[in-house]
């Protein structure tokens, strides 16, 4: 075999290896699948390939054969992936149903569930530029999320079902309600590995049960600080007041 025939077998050889750790990273977050051959007929996994297709048309300025794919793909997969959006590595879209705008910025290992949107905002000034989100590292959407404009979500975030984020996320956070809000205690298991749908599934993660939670807490310090000055106020005022030494008058 030829050098150059070694190379582009090395580069298929390669390519194959890449598919295959894609096929078993969705295994890891999905646990449906009994092999890597079911995988290959997610919605998902044909929507990933038919938009880098189709962004390499966009790249290449053939714009409407980008859309062409884009079309199709949709028609396909019921998936809407904007030909100019950028994606990472091991990228998962579990289900289907996804709206992925134009300027979209995906990063690796990112797994979003269906009927969530990556959209973007209404520019005032008539011109395009950055209308839509930044996804970090690692990061789960759950289903019916809302993530809307030119904001950054950070690595290992978490935006629960149905939460509509308008603002930057921090890394780690869990994000939830509308608007959402980061959760205010720490769930270091959530931020560590990996959480079906990205949403904690206990009343403990709920901003205002936490906020209630917190306000129980420092009323239950404040009623004990006080009773404990009451005490030492009553404690001064029954404590009989020292007499005073007779001293002898002169005659």
């Amino acid at each position: 075999m030829s050098k150059k025939g070694a190379r582009v077998a090395g580069e298929y050889w390669s390519m194959f290896n890449n598919f295959i750790d894609y096929l078993d990273s969705i295994k890891e977050r999905d646990p449906t699948p009994r092999s890597r051959w079911e995988i290959i007929f997610y919605p998902g996994v044909w929507a990933l390939g038919l938009h880098r297709v189709a962004h390499w048309l966009f790249r290449g300025e053939m714009y409407f054969l980008a859309r062409f794919v884009n079309h199709f793909a949709r028609f396909l997969t019921a998936i809407d992936i904007h030909p100019g959006a950028k994606i990472g590595r091991y990228f998962f879209i579990d289900h289907g149903f996804v709206v992925i705008g134009e300027t979209s910025v995906i990063g690796d290992n990112v797994t979003i569930y269906q009927g969530a949107t990556l959209g973007g905002t209404n520019p005032t000034n008539g011109q395009g530029g950055k209308r839509h989100p930044t996804i970090g590292d690692n990061v789960i959407i759950s289903l019916g999320a809302a993530v809307l404009g030119p904001i950054y979500v950070g690595a290992n975030s978490r935006v629960g079902a149905n939460a509509v984020v308008t603002k930057d996320v921090p890394e780690g956070a869990t994000m939830v309600g509308i608007p959402a809000r980061s959760t205010l205690v720490e769930v270091k298991p959530e931020t560590q590995s990996f959480t079906p749908y990205g949403t904690p599934c206990s009343e403990r993660f709920d901003p205002s049960s936490q906020k209630l939670e917190i306000l129980q807490c420092e009323m239950e310090t404040m009623q004990k600080r006080l009773t404990q000055l009451l005490e030492e106020r009553d404690a001064n005022t029954t404590k009989p007041a020292p007499r005073k030494k007779a001293t002898r008058k002169s005659a």
